[in-house]
Order: C-alpha cells, then structure tokens, then sequence
C-alpha cells in the first residue's frame, strides 16, 4: 500500500512528466491568464477578460473545458470604430454558449460560427473583425479539438517539445483570415472570412500537457524557444503557479515588443517578405496558459 507521501509523488511526476494514461478518469484544464494593452496598462483588464482590443474567455461545462482568445482588428479605429467591442462580444457570445452547453466539444468551429451569427443578428449593428482561436478539451475522451481563423494561436508542449500547434492563416503579409461585420453596402469592401475557413485539428493530450493558446502579441513577439525557456519554470500544477509563469511569459513578451533592436519573429517575416524591419512589434498580449489534469469536481 502507497504512503500518502509516495502516492503524491507519483501523481506528481505523472501530472509534470507526462504520463500515458489508459484509466476512466476524466482530465480537465487548469487555465490562468494574463495579458498586455500596447497602451502599457499593464495587466489591466477592461470589463469582461479584454486586454486592449484582445478579448478572450475560459469557461467549464459538464462534458468539456473551453478556451477562446480572439484579437480585434485596430484599423477600425480609423473609422471611428473601436476594435475591442467586436472580439470581446465574439468571446463573450461564445462562452454564454459553452456555459449554456449549446455545443459540441469536438466542433469548436461550431462554437466559432453561432457565436459569429449570433453577432451578424444583433438588433444593434456591431462592426468589426477579429481573429480567433477556440480549444476544447474533451474530458471523458482526453481529446483536445481545436479551430484557429486567422493569426492567434495554440502551442502543446510535452517534454520540454512542442508537439502540436495551430496553423497560421494570412491573405498575405499582417493580413490574417478574420471575421468581420462591415457596414451597410461596404460588404465587398471589407476583408471578411468565413468561421468554417479556420484550421481545424483534434488530438489525444496526457496529464501534465502544457496548452498555450494566445494572439498575435505573443507570437510575433517571443519565437518558441524563449517561450519553452518560460515553460520550464512551471514546477507544479497548482493555479498560483501556471499564474505565475503565464504572467512571466507575457511581460518577456510585452518588453520585446518595445526593443527596437531585437530581431523579433515578425521583423524576421518582414524580412522575409522582402520588408526593412527591424524591433518588436508593440500590440496587445493575451496568453491563456493551462495544464492537464485530472478533473476533481
């Protein structure tokens, strides 16, 4: 018979080193956030989970956990539009339907086009785009199904490795797939992608996997190895903990944004795209940071 001491041992290596698990349990997300306006508000949120015009959600029905990150285009903002009333009403949408269990956990692109219609019927017009990214884990199966439109993103690291991601999806250039709701004959004007075009994947996940979903503030900012660096303080899977490590990732972030002379991955697409750029790139930061664990009620 285990000690309790011996016992949580076990579970603990299970939980950080990433076990195959073949029983019944249940696994679920434990999920923190913490994110950047570019305005330099650090860590502040508007109402609702928004930073800047990034907005993003976390919620729990019986079957699934649900994540949502979504970033609101700024170019509205020349039109007397704000961006971040769009992504937040997109993720706020999203997750009364999560809540309300009117979804599928292995269709988050169903979750993604309701929410989207539910907006394009408002009585009141709401325009905007947003990119978004939705990952659901299936707790009874030990599934993650994910949709990705656009330029936000997932990574899932096991081991110390990447072991999947999303896929980014541009027209061209920092000109990613996104939803939009133009005004009244602009409809052929205004860049809009339809929820059924994002990349969708679905794949088995272990206790202990690290699931890292966020905008392009963070990507564009931090290439995967100083990303990983961060990972590898997480010690335990205890919320003040994955806190902790996803506010360390997301001001590392925040301050390359602003250092004109770091190589950042988007100076680096810009160059590869033929542009002379060089620095961070300053944006908001939303970084949704969660472990798998097994589902205690």
């Amino acid at each position: 018979m285990l000690s309790v001491l011996s016992y949580g041992r076990i579970v603990a290596r299970a939980v950080l080193g990433g076990l195959s698990q073949t029983d019944g349990r249940d696994y679920s997300l434990i999920t923190a956030s913490c994110g950047f306006g570019k305005d330099f508000r650090k860590g502040i949120l508007k109402k609702g989970m928004c930073y800047g015009d990034d907005a993003c959600f976390i919620a729990r029905h019986k079957s699934a956990d649900v994540l949502g990150v979504a970033d609101g285009v700024g170019g509205w903002r020349d039109y007397g539009v704000d961006p971040s009333q769009f992504s937040a009403t997109l993720m706020r949408t999203c997750e009364r339907l999560v809540k309300e269990g009117r979804f599928t956990p292995s269709s988050p692109v169903g979750i993604l086009t309701s929410g989207y219609f539910e907006l394009l019927q408002n009585k009141v017009p709401l325009l905007g785009s947003s990119t978004a990214c939705i990952v659901v884990l299936d707790r009874r199966s030990h599934r993650i199904h994910t949709c990705n439109l656009g330029d936000s993103g997932f990574l899932v690291v096991r081991g110390g490795e990447v072991v999947h991601r999303s896929d980014e999806q541009q027209h061209y250039f920092n000109t990613p797939f996104q939803l939009s709701i133009a005004p009244p004959g602009a409809e052929g004007v205004v860049l809009s992608d339809s929820p059924e075009a994002a990349d969708s994947s679905s794949f088995d996940v272990q206790l202990g996997d690290i699931i890292l979903t966020a905008t392009d503030g963070l990507f564009d900012n931090m290439p995967d190895y100083m990303i990983l660096q961060e990972l590898k303080k997480l010690k335990n899977t205890n919320y003040d903990s994955i806190q902790q490590t996803a506010r360390s990732i997301a001001e590392q972030a925040h301050q390359l944004a602003y250092d004109p002379n770091y190589m950042s991955p988007f100076a680096q697409f810009a160059c590869d795209n033929g542009l002379n750029v060089r620095g961070g790139k300053p944006d908001d930061i939303t970084v949704l940071l969660s472990i798998v664990a097994e589902y205690t009620d």
